[in-house]
């Protein structure tokens, strides 16, 4: 089963000059299995000196429209993420990045084909560089003098886990299984998934690993998909019950036709245009795609978790959904969710406690949808010769004749009895008429 990465209209940002200068979109919804180039942005990046002085010094910075609009930047006053991990199981992080400097610490690689820290990127071209721009929207630290990529927990720390595809040395699926149980297991809090299955279904070894990070009180962050891609339903992990699914919407918080899958399991919307991103080689990217909107909704569940350290899982997804913008139909939409992300309200807002985790519950639906079917014995193969059973040990013998005829035994503890018992039944009645009988005759004489 071919596993996808879930972004990209990505364009290339000039590597020296803190401005979007353009560039060459590339193709989106690149599968991760098997790779496939990225187109490059190569000419369409014009020099930086060609730059108008008008543009803004730190463009980026000031592009990252979504840290005002869903409430991030408020929710700082309270919290920024600090003490809080969270898994990215992609790619591969790029921990050199300036915006990331400090912010990636231990990992892993089970593609076979990246470093054993899970720093190098793994892939063809700049498909290797979704990994590093799905962290810096988590917890991007910026650069110095304000500028760069800043993520949505900026004081959270990273824990790069690179899987691959293709060429790797083991299938996918058991590679996001093993890689999920190594997250829960080396202290990540928040697992953040942006790919997909692109099917409604999952394989079992999923069962035990998403299960595994629920029971710890891991919060796995998945992404929807990107209809532009082929992704019209949401695909797996998305579709798992207790995953928190994130859709995208537009810059006007309008669902994204493009960049955003639709679904009955979706549980917040997030920003998923006019992204902006770091890549290695210390460049910045745009793009679009659910890829992007999900980090950000991992980094709003560090600062809740950071805000609330000994909420369990169930209830900081509950904030997270609970708080957020209505949007779509009344109630859960199949297109928002329970609405749009909102950061400050998530981080401060007072929300009644629950006690089942409202995207659902996949221990329960394990037992529902992965029980054995009922199988009845196997009947014996058909034989012209039959070889009787031995008798247990105490039991009446067989009939050898048949059913039709009585076994000695039942000839002595039934048959004889019961004929000795209707013999003198019917010699009382013999007696008892000859009674009669004698009595009349005398009544006559008389």
């Amino acid at each position: 089963m071919r596993v996808m990465r879930v972004s990209v209209s990505v364009a290339v940002l000039a590597a020296t000059a803190s401005v979007l200068v353009g560039g060459a979109a590339l193709e989106p919804a690149v599968a991760l299995e098997p790779a496939a180039a990225l187109a490059p942005a190569a000419a369409s990046v014009p020099d930086a000196a060609s730059v108008p002085s008008i543009v803004k010094s730190d463009y980026i910075r000031d592009g990252e429209y979504w840290l005002d609009q869903y409430g991030i930047r408020s929710a700082w006053s309270t919290t920024r993420g600090k003490g809080i991990t969270i898994a990215v199981i992609d790619t591969g992080v790029d921990g050199s990045v300036a915006d990331l400097a400090g912010a990636v610490r231990g990992g892993k690689d089970f593609s076979g084909q990246g470093s054993p820290d899970g720093q190098t990127p793994v892939g063809t071209g700049t498909d290797a560089d979704h990994g590093t721009m799905v962290a810096s929207l988590a917890a991007g630290r910026g650069t110095a003098g304000g500028a760069g990529v800043i993520g949505s927990a900026p004081e959270a720390t990273i824990m790069p886990i690179s899987i691959g595809f293709g060429t790797a040395t083991k299938n996918s699926d058991e590679q996001v299984a093993e890689a999920v149980t190594y997250a829960v297991d080396h202290g990540a809090r928040v697992i953040n998934m942006s790919l997909t299955r692109n099917t409604l279904a999952w394989p079992e070894s999923w069962d035990k690993a998403f299960l595994y990070a629920m029971k710890h009180n891991v919060v796995v962050v998945a992404a929807a998909g990107n209809r532009g891609s082929g992704t019209t339903e949401v695909g797996a992990p998305a579709t798992m019950p207790g995953v928190l699914t994130v859709a995208g919407v537009d810059r006007n918080k309008h669902a994204s036709l493009d960049a955003s899958s639709q679904g009955i399991t979706i549980g917040v919307s997030g920003p998923s245009e006019q992204l902006l991103g770091a890549i290695p080689g210390n460049q910045y990217v745009a793009w679009e795609g659910t890829s992007g909107a999900t980090p950000i909704v991992s980094g709003v569940v560090a600062l809740v978790m950071a805000s609330h350290p000994k909420m369990d899982a169930a209830n900081v997804i509950n904030r997270i959904v609970k708080t957020a913008s209505p949007a779509g139909e009344k109630g859960v939409d199949p297109i928002y969710g329970y609405g749009l992300l909102n950061a400050s309200a998530a981080v401060r807002a007072t929300v009644a406690t629950v006690k089942a985790n409202p995207m659902g519950d996949l221990a329960a639906w394990i037992h529902l949808n992965r029980r054995a079917p009922a199988t009845r014995p196997p009947s014996p193969p058909p034989s012209s010769t039959s070889t009787p059973s031995p008798a247990k040990a105490g039991a009446a013998p067989q009939n050898p004749i048949g059913t039709l005829y009585p076994t000695a035994t039942e000839l002595r503890n039934v048959a004889i009895p019961l004929a000795v018992l209707l013999a003198f039944a019917i010699a009382l009645g013999a007696m008892v008429v000859a009674a009669v009988r004698h009595f009349r005759s005398i009544r006559e004489r008389d």
